[in-house]
């Protein structure tokens, strides 16, 4: 039995993570002015924020249509997969998950499962992660979608931003949308609760938002083998100083995974993100 697994471009996985462990990328798609690309594949991180700096460059990101989902979904099975394990980004903030249950339906509910991970960036991609081993392992479809909504439960995900402003174009801000009127004067910090983003606190200066993302970082890590991930969109020596402060406060965790995120999410936070991602360890 052969569990095949599947999720979206949004968990920003390093490069050749995917590849090493057999996961398959759909990615959605984004629009720069008059120019349609595929998220990580046509539009990387660069292009992302030369548009944004472009007042005249619409930007815009949309989900990969059923389809999509659906060939690469019978692909798979007529490729040898006994079962499809599909993982994605929550369904509150995309239709991405909507449009892989769809093509589940389509090609066979009973031997396609579709996990909304509640969760974007690496909140989605160590449930994938779990997922992808969980399968190499031997597992079930049932055990390897059990595999990603534990991890998927468990992660955590905190980040900054310079400003509100592209997450409030997107809609993807919530309650934080009450912060704009004095955005210019704080660094917002906020996190992935229940599905959505939504605002955690607001800090003077970037130095002060970096460590309260280490000082949250802690708090959701505890003292055992936790999960760490980096992210940021052209902000590569911060992240890097946030890799090494993580290390030096968290000796027990995993190596810090570091990656800069694409052109979807980075399209909503805008240059300057900067985030932490946090699996503490299963309780036993």
């Amino acid at each position: 039995m052969t569990v095949a697994v599947v999720t979206d471009s949004t968990g920003y996985l390093p490069t050749g993570l995917a590849a090493e462990h057999g996961i398959h990328v759909v990615s959605l798609q984004v629009s720069l002015g008059q120019r349609l690309g595929r998220d990580t594949i046509d539009v990387g991180p660069a292009e992302i924020t030369q548009a944004l700096a472009d007042p005249a460059t619409p930007v815009g990101t949309s989900r990969p249509a059923p389809a999509e989902f659906a060939a690469r979904y019978r692909g798979l099975l007529d490729g040898g997969a006994s079962e499809v394990v599909s993982v994605h980004l929550s369904q509150r903030l995309s239709g991405t998950w909507e449009a892989a249950r769809i093509a589940a339906d389509e090609v066979d509910p009973s031997v396609v499962r579709v996990v909304d991970s509640r969760s974007t960036g690496m909140g989605l991609g160590f449930a994938v992660l779990a997922a992808a081993r969980a399968a190499a392992a031997g597992g079930s479809g049932a055990a390897v979608e059990a595999a990603a909504t534990e991890v998927a439960a468990r992660s955590r995900v905190f980040f900054c931003v310079d400003s509100l402003e592209h997450l409030r174009r997107g809609g993807r801000i919530g309650a934080a949308a009450a912060w704009l009127g004095s955005a210019l004067a704080v660094k917002p910090v906020l996190h992935v609760t229940d599905g959505l983003i939504e605002p955690l606190e607001k800090v003077r200066t970037a130095a002060r938002a970096m460590t309260r993302l280490v000082e949250l970082a802690v708090r959701a890590a505890g003292p055992g083998a936790a999960e760490l991930a980096v992210h940021h969109l052209g902000a590569a020596e911060r992240a890097e100083e946030l890799v090494r402060r993580l290390g030096e406060q968290l000796p027990a965790a995993r190596p810090c995974l570091l990656s800069e995120v694409g052109a979807v999410l980075g399209a909503h936070a805008g240059p300057g993100l900067l985030g932490v991602v946090v699996v503490p360890p299963a309780v036993e």
